[in-house]
């Protein structure tokens, strides 16, 4: 919607494109589609998720926001905090790419990295937010809008994504494919097939190693999906299925897709890529599917791009 005012960057957020995937499909008779949640203006679909939580707050000029991000989330609410005239602070970990904390930084944000895991559980996540409820005592009158219990999450997915979805198919897809970390995405996509009685069926690819619906904890490389706690939106989520990939099949996936459709995926775009390849052969002849792409590869041209790094870390 445009505001009274006229229209701002974030009145971009939304309406990504829907694209077909021929050359990834070859050989099954199966239409896969990708949304390219890259097309929002901070470059993910954290936009949707940081637009909808401020919307829903009382944030005014001159408040401070203390927030918990793998990256995504960190670019599009310090976007948010210029339009809206508070301070930003972002708390990251080293597996945040550097190209997204520089991209923070540019608009403003300050930047906290946690230099150590939880060392109870190990878990970056945990350390992360341990963190922020410290910046929370030390700022005043600071505040957390808190992704990983947030309700805005879903409304958005629910009345942004999925409802973009269908509309733009002209129906509902037979399966729709989406990464998880805060659950945010999948359980608004959830939330709006549930409402509407749609028949479409939801896989979750998650991290090995993320401890999301029931996984086991282990080492993971690669930001922006699989969690190492349970984060209080995912209470309520129940996809209809759950795919783990581990981090080399997404490196391995981002890049096929890359050379295959010309598209760039990010990591967690890696992994749903390789979560419909093996979906694929057991799926009914003349089936439709969603992927969602979360953000770009461009901010992982040092890292899972990189032979190098690949070698290094994985």
């Amino acid at each position: 919607m445009i505001s009274n005012s006229g229209p701002t960057i974030a009145d971009t957020i939304g309406g990504t494109p829907l694209v077909r995937l021929d050359r990834l499909t070859a050989g099954h008779d199966v239409t896969v589609w990708a949304k390219l949640e890259f097309f929002n203006p901070g470059g993910s679909a954290k936009d949707r998720t940081a637009h909808a939580m401020v919307a829903a707050s009382d944030l005014r000029p001159g408040d401070t926001v203390v927030e918990s991000s793998s990256g995504n989330l960190g670019v599009a609410l310090a976007r948010e905090a210029v339009l809206g005239g508070w301070s930003f602070h972002c708390v990251v970990d080293p597996r945040t790419n550097r190209a997204t904390i520089a991209h923070m930084k540019a608009l403003g944000a300050t930047v906290h990295e946690v230099t150590e895991p939880d060392p109870a559980t190990g878990d970056w996540l945990t350390a992360r937010r341990a963190r922020v409820a410290e910046l929370l005592t030390e700022i005043d009158g600071a505040t957390c809008l808190d992704q990983y219990s947030n309700p805005a999450a879903f409304r958005a997915h629910d009345e942004g994504t999925m409802t973009e979805i269908v509309r733009q198919l002209g129906h509902a897809p037979d399966h729709l494919v989406v990464a998880v970390s805060t659950t945010g995405t999948v359980g608004g996509c959830l939330r709006h097939i549930a409402a509407h009685d749609l028949p479409t069926r939801v896989t979750a690819v998650d991290a090995e190693g993320s401890v999301l619906f029931d996984g086991r904890a282990g080492e993971r490389h690669l930001p922006g999906f699989g969690a190492g706690m349970v984060p209080k939106l995912a209470e309520s989520v129940r996809p209809h299925r759950v795919l783990r990939i581990n981090d080399r099949e997404s490196v391995a996936a981002a890049r096929r897709l890359v050379r295959l459709e010309a598209i760039l995926p990010g990591a967690s775009g890696g992994a749903v890529v390789a979560g419909v390849e093996k979906l694929l052969p057991e799926l009914a002849p003349g089936s439709e599917v969603v992927i969602i792409l979360h953000d770009s590869g461009t901010g992982y041209l040092d890292t899972i791009y990189n032979d190098d790094w690949v070698e290094e870390n994985l």
